[in-house]
This record gives structure tokens, sequence and C-alpha cells, in this order.
């Protein structure tokens, strides 16, 4: 069993990584290495990348607004040209879906702050406007009370005056 070099190695996954994207069975003929020890390489490394990149938060030397124009150009491709677009960039497809999902995660995330944000201003909305109805239903019921207590003061005026005549009329 041949060992060989972590430098080599590297060497070699960057061989068939895109951008160079070299065929398996030429990289074996150049080395000599068998085609199932290339594969396994190749496989390992898409491997701890994948699990490094979600780990991270990453998506390797794309910046948000490059993300976006890779997500915009591939929205209308097919399995296919993506996939050469992909090999093109030295990206992977599930990498574009990943950015794609995230995409949308974040407009509806926004969309809902910005929905909360507007229930929250009208709540705060209704809150005052009750508070003043009550204010103003209070007013209401004191001004009714003292209609009431004023019509009663006048029927008693009225009363008096009444009984002060009558009996004025009768001493007379």
């Amino acid at each position: 069993m041949t060992h060989y070099s972590e430098e080599f190695k590297a060497s070699i996954i960057a061989k068939l990584l895109p951008p160079n994207n070299a065929i398996i069975s030429e990289v074996s003929k150049e080395t000599g290495i068998p085609k199932d020890t290339l594969y396994t390489w190749r496989l390992k490394y898409r491997g701890s990348q994948s699990s490094a990149a979600s780990q991270s938060g990453t998506s390797g030397h794309f910046n948000a607004e490059e993300k976006l124009a890779v997500v915009i150009e591939t929205a209308s491709l097919n399995e296919v040209e993506l996939g050469e677009f992909c090999r093109r960039k030295g990206l992977y497809p599930m990498q574009v879906t990943g950015w794609r999902a995230a995409i949308v995660q974040g407009l509806t995330s926004a969309s809902s702050k910005v929905d909360r944000e507007q229930m929250q201003k009208q709540s705060k909305t209704i809150q005052q406007l009750e508070k003043e109805l009550y204010r103003k239903e209070k007013a209401l019921a004191e001004v009714a009370a003292l209609l009431v207590l004023q019509k009663k003061f006048h029927a008693l005026l009225e009363d008096r005056e009444a009984e002060k005549q009558t009996s004025r009329s009768a001493k007379r």
C-alpha cells in the first residue's frame, strides 16, 4: 500500500475540482494512482468542505451581491446548464440552491418583520383610541349626570316657587 503526502494529495485534488475539473481517468494515467483512490480522495475532500462550510456559515469567496447575481443568473437554467455554469465558476449546484433558499428566507423574514412592526403600530394606535374613547365616555356620562341633576334642581325650584305662590294666594 502506497502512502502519499498530504501536499501531493492536495495538488491532485486541486486538479480534480473546479475550476480545473480534470477527468479522473486521465489523472490516474498521468500519476499512476488508481481511479478508486482518486474518487475516494475527491469524495472525502468534498465531504470535509461541505461540513466546514455549513459549520462556519460561509460559502467560499463570494460576497452577498455576487451570490445574488449568481442566483439571478442561474434562475432560468436547467440542471445541465446549471452544472456547466457551476463548473466554470468553481461552485457546486448545492451552493447555488442554498443561496437561493437563504435569499427567499431572508425576504420572507424581512416581510414578516415589517408585518410585525406594522401590527405593533396598529396595536398602539388601537390602545390610544380605546383610551380616548373611554375618557370621552366618562365625560359624556358626567355631562349626562349633570344634566339630570340640573333638571331635578330646576324641578325643585319650580315646586318651591309654586308652593310660595299657593301659600301667598292662600294668605290673601
